[in-house]
């Protein structure tokens, strides 16, 4: 409606200004030059009037814009005029500035509640730019570094030399832990870092949290797992031990009193007999278990070397299939990219994804197209991999979290030492060993660092 009265307006002028012209030659080539002279003035009057018309106009919008990019939503332009269009032009011009007025505010309100929230969060959170400047940094990161106003990731250097050079050479999907000494003690930091864009400007998203809390949280339950695995043992080697003994000795005794060698019976001596040799098997089982625990706990530090992933897949292969029962298991290697090298040490390694495929292989008894793939790789972080990978029935959910505690087994054989050991051999070389498992797909993943 505005445009359309503005352009009439505009039309109406400018044919009044073509009539005047028209008026004044004529006037002119008639040899009227009083009248011709006033058609020109008048010429001169309307061409003004439009010039100031479309100036009007144009000022208006300009200073409409201008109100806009400097946030001034105070700008209000009268609508109550002589000329109609313009008058329209306003109260629409004061419509746009109303409804712009309240995105704003809104966009205001909502920053606002997202930057509540990234204050109230317990992880700290905080932008850096390409030239190292923090653009922003929450209250909780400044108190886990103990420094403040963080500005530009120098300023680290003054809290740890060490935290600043990780700082400086962090770079998109890093994912690291440091530990940070200070007057409050230390702290455990875990680093986490994504690339984001913002108005065409590449940024490096960080986020930092202390996982010293929780590292002591499952420290003491995988403390009260381990006891309760050992009790369960020991009672379990103990209570026979215990039981037979007692037998033993009331053959031996009556009362207080010793009993004579000449009143044992066959029988009591033939029991007798048998109960020494339980003992001395469950103190057999005792020590073995004891020796176990031993071997546990003194993993030496890997030796490690580059080693040709297929040569250490294809190791794995022949052995697993000379542990093979009467049941069929088929054993299948997959490398991507062919030429991968792992810095390993061959012996651990190979020992971890023994043990990992033999666990496979017991899933797998009666099990149709049993089939077992040990796959290595490289991960979108670039992070190496080995994969074992196998088609059984799946770990019970209620199982999953006790399958690496030490000594756990839900085997009738075995110490149950085998996952727990593996883990411990993947934390010496600085990596995890991880499981996802549901029914005809568990996957236990070596990853390296």
């Amino acid at each position: 409606m505005v445009s359309r009265n503005i352009y009439l307006q505009l039309a109406l002028r400018i044919i009044l200004i073509t009539l005047t012209i028209i008026a004044s030659t004529y006037f002119f080539f008639n040899k009227q030059y009083i009248v011709g002279s006033v058609g020109i003035l008048i010429l001169v009057g309307q061409t003004t009037a439009l010039i100031n018309y479309v100036n009007q106009t144009n000022r208006k919008i300009a200073y409409f814009f201008d109100a806009i990019k400097n946030e001034d939503f105070t700008l209000r332009f009268p609508e109550k005029l002589s000329v109609k269009s313009l008058e329209e032009l306003n109260h629409s011009l004061n419509m746009l500035n109303g409804m712009i007025q309240d995105i704003h505010l809104k966009k205001q309100a909502q920053e606002q509640y997202y930057q509540e929230i990234l204050r109230q969060a317990d992880i700290g959170i905080f932008t850096i730019n390409p030239k190292g400047h923090i653009l922003y940094a929450n209250p909780t990161v400044q108190n886990l570094i103990n420094y403040r106003p963080l500005n530009h990731v120098k300023q680290l250097n003054q809290v740890d030399g060490k935290l600043y050079q990780l700082f400086k050479d962090l770079k998109p999907f890093d994912n690291t832990i440091f530990q940070l000494g200070n007057e409050r003690g230390k702290r455990e930091l875990s680093l986490k870092c994504t690339p984001i864009q913002i108005e065409g400007e590449q940024l490096l998203l960080v986020v930092v949290h202390d996982i010293h809390k929780e590292l002591d949280e499952k420290e003491t339950d995988s403390w009260v797992k381990l006891i309760r695995v050992l009790t369960h043992e020991i009672m379990n080697t103990i209570t026979p031990i215990t039981s037979i003994s007692e037998s033993i000795l009331n053959y031996f005794k009556t009362g207080n009193q010793l009993t004579s060698p000449t009143n044992f019976t066959e029988d009591e001596i033939k029991n007798t007999a048998k109960g020494l040799e339980v003992i001395k098997e469950q103190g057999n089982d005792l020590m073995s278990f004891v020796q176990s625990y031993r071997t546990f706990l003194s993993v030496p530090e890997p030796d490690r070397e580059l080693v040709p992933a297929h040569k250490i897949l294809a190791k794995t292969k022949i052995l697993l299939n000379e542990q093979k029962d009467s049941f069929a298991v088929q054993i299948e290697t997959l490398i991507e990219p062919q030429e991968l090298e792992l810095f390993i040490d061959q012996k651990q390694i190979t020992q971890v994804l023994l043990n990992l495929g033999k666990n496979a292989q017991q899933s797998l008894q009666n099990q149709e197209d049993a089939t077992i793939r040990i796959i290595a790789g490289v991960n979108e972080m670039d992070k190496k991999y080995v994969q074992v990978w196998d088609n059984g029935p799946g770990i019970p959910p209620e199982l999953i979290d006790e399958i690496f505690v030490p000594f756990f087994t839900t085997k009738n054989t075995g110490t149950g030492i085998g996952l727990s050991l593996s883990k411990q051999i993947m934390r010496l070389h600085g990596g995890s060993l991880r499981v996802v498992s549901k029914e005809n797909n568990t996957v236990f993943t070596l990853a390296f660092d």
